[in-house]
């Protein structure tokens, strides 16, 4: 199974792995598994940290140099696709970094692990719940 991993799943599968589900911890851990991140969990996790709503053991730059390194990731590409499917992609909000990831997850044909009850009830793409 090809995984992206929603911005905050990441986050906790290198900082806090015992908010993931059984479930989830296994998917991440299978070698049959791919996983994917998005730079728009990059970049949602700098806006976090200046808005010091996460804070890290390190400047930003080193943690994602470091965190990156430890857990590598398939990078998934930021498309002009993408950005027109995030449009139309039914989310019960217009957060556009959540819009991106689920658009993400569509033309890419990945399965979303969340735990964001907003993204977890859509129909447009597949996911993996941490709930």
């Amino acid at each position: 199974m090809n995984l992206l991993l929603d911005t905050h799943i990441w986050i906790w599968s290198l900082l806090d792995a015992k908010r993931l589900t059984r479930r989830v911890l296994k998917a991440l851990a299978s070698e049959e598994n791919e996983l994917w991140l998005s730079p728009i969990s990059v970049w949602e996790l700098t806006i976090l940290v200046a808005k010091k709503r996460l804070v890290l053991n390190l400047n930003v730059e080193r943690w994602l140099d470091e965190a990156l390194h430890k857990a590598p990731m398939k990078e998934a590409p930021l498309t002009h696709e993408i950005a027109r499917i995030s449009h139309s992609i039914r989310l019960p909000h217009q957060d556009p970094a959540d819009r991106f990831i689920a658009a993400t997850a569509v033309v890419l044909d990945l399965t979303l692990v969340s735990a964001d009850d907003r993204m977890l009830h859509s129909r447009d793409f597949s996911v993996l719940s941490n709930k």
